[in-house]
């Protein structure tokens, strides 16, 4: 499992030197510096607060005294968060990309960017998260590893709290879905180096809704609602999860 993280830590820290916001959100016109900072991080409160909306029309959350958002990358949901939070803690495995949320910060002290080098979430104890968060994050992952991160975000939530969590499913019938469907891992890294010209490769993986519910099961999570997400549109189908710890 290390060895597949290792490789996916390398590969972010490049993508996070050379265009972090683009790696982070590849929307049209945005690569090479195309994202304006406003425009990126309006794209983070949207979601959020559709995403916080939807949670609260399925359940009545506590007050959000310390939510948690997994693969924060270069901070566009961990400030998005701090808008309804006490604290927001975010976690990514990137030096470049926390480097960059820390610069960009605008949260006046509510974010901490923590580097996650492990293979789990040990540097947080269990039940101290009143919220825990995650887009486009797990997709990335080795699905072994996608697996364990996602029980490690519902034993550090308390009882009573929430997930919120956007995976990928599945490749649509795109052509580029097509080719993550069927070809070779190898294939698809070398494609998008030299012929798309990615700083690095981007692994994607699907995650269906019982390897879903039988990751968070083991600490009594309660999946509330799993919505179809085309929000960011891509090669990919895409569902958030809603969901409390009992």
């Amino acid at each position: 499992m290390h060895e597949g993280l290792d490789e996916v830590r390398r590969d972010w820290e490049r993508l996070g030197a050379d265009d972090p916001l683009w790696a982070v959100l590849m929307m049209p016109g945005t690569r090479h510096g195309g994202w304006s900072l406003d425009d990126f991080l309006r794209t983070g409160r949207v979601e959020v607060d559709t995403a916080l909306d939807r949670l609260r029309s399925l359940t009545r959350p506590g007050p959000l005294r310390r939510v948690l958002d997994f693969g924060s990358g270069a901070g566009r949901t961990t400030q998005a968060l701090a808008e309804h939070a006490d604290r927001v803690v975010g976690v990514d495995a990137a030096a470049s990309m926390l480097e960059v949320a820390r610069r960009i910060d605008r949260s006046e002290g509510r974010c901490e960017f923590v580097q996650c080098t492990g293979d789990d979430l040990s540097m947080f104890e269990s039940e101290t998260f009143d919220l825990a968060y995650s887009s486009l994050v797990l997709q990335h992952l080795p699905p072994a590893s996608a697996r364990v991160f996602l029980g490690e975000l519902a034993r550090v939530v308390r009882p009573g709290g929430a997930l919120v969590v956007q995976v990928a499913t599945a490749p649509t019938r795109s052509v580029k879905g097509l080719l993550f469907r069927f070809a070779p891992r190898r294939l698809l890294r070398f494609g998008q180096r030299r012929l798309l010209g990615y700083p690095a490769p981007m692994r994607m993986h699907g995650m269906s809704a019982s390897e879903f519910e039988s990751a968070v099961a083991a600490y009594g999570v309660e999946v509330l609602d799993r919505v179809e997400d085309a929000t960011y549109g891509g090669h990919w189908t895409y569902h958030r999860y809603f969901a409390v710890r009992r």
